[in-house]
């Protein structure tokens, strides 16, 4: 199945500035003329002060040639949101509305976002889901985790792909943390976001309910090793960024030890 991000609902100037310490330029959409991209301040708090203070936490993790993909750490168990943007359109997506809803609101409109594609059900990265569904924002997740959220709008099975301006994304079913866990695949832009299912160093935990390791384990070898270049970086639920060639020699070391 093949899915759209419409327009984003807001633009903002031609240069919005924020940052930690160093300032970061996100773009209105390129051939638009100044005088066409208003600044619509429905939902943000009164005033550039009040955004830019609340903005300090979104950082940039990665660019290419006509996209752009944005981090927040957000909530008790310290998860990554992340937002995939095309420059050219100013649509976005962003992956896992885990917490800290108003944060991650005016960053949604901010950067265009229309849609959010969960990863998994568990409690810490789906927090957010509620009060971005009242906003507006459609939020999709794997079929098999649908009775782990408090509501959806859709249900996001292997295979699907999901259009962000010029950009494309591929629903890549990886059961083992979750039954229902999926990983998005960035293909032109090298860029896998795996959710909870691949880390540095290992596969997801798979202790919890609903967890196997055997099939993390099988997921990652036949969906993600065998079929992503070396050079894919993955960004994971939570800490730091790696790559399938990093971690891809380890996985015998992963399967004799048991986790």
């Amino acid at each position: 199945m093949n899915y759209s991000v419409g327009p984003p609902p807001f633009f903002g100037d031609p240069i919005l500035p924020f940052g930690n310490g160093s300032v970061t330029a996100i773009r209105a959409p390129e051939g638009m003329a100044a005088a066409d991209r208003p600044l619509r301040r429905r939902g943000f708090p009164a005033g550039w002060r009040g955004i830019l203070l609340r903005m300090t936490a979104l950082e940039t993790i990665h660019s290419t040639p006509g996209a752009e993909i944005h981090r927040l750490v957000v909530g008790p168990m310290d998860n990554d949101v992340y937002i995939l943007r095309c420059t050219r359109t100013g649509q976005a997506v962003m992956i896992d509305a885990a917490n800290e809803p108003e944060l991650l609101l005016e960053t949604a409109r901010l950067l265009g976002v229309t849609r959010v594609l969960e990863t998994h059900g568990h409690w810490d990265h789906v927090q957010a889901v509620p009060e971005m569904r009242s906003a507006g924002f459609l939020v999709g997740i794997g079929e098999a985790d649908d009775q782990m959220v408090e509501g959806f709008d859709f249900l996001v099975q292997d295979g699907d792909r999901f259009e962000i301006g010029d950009l494309r994304l591929t629903a890549i079913h990886t059961p083992g943390h979750t039954p229902g866990s999926v990983c998005y695949h960035a293909e032109e832009q090298k860029v896998l976001f795996s959710g909870d299912t691949l880390f540095p160093g290992g596969p997801g935990n798979t202790s919890t309910p609903g967890g196997d390791f055997e099939t993390i384990m099988d997921s990652l070898e036949s969906r993600l090793f065998a079929a992503l270049d070396d050079r894919t970086v993955v960004l994971p639920g939570h800490g730091a960024p790696t790559t399938i060639g990093d971690e891809r020699p380890h996985v015998r070391q992963w399967r004799q030890r048991g986790w």
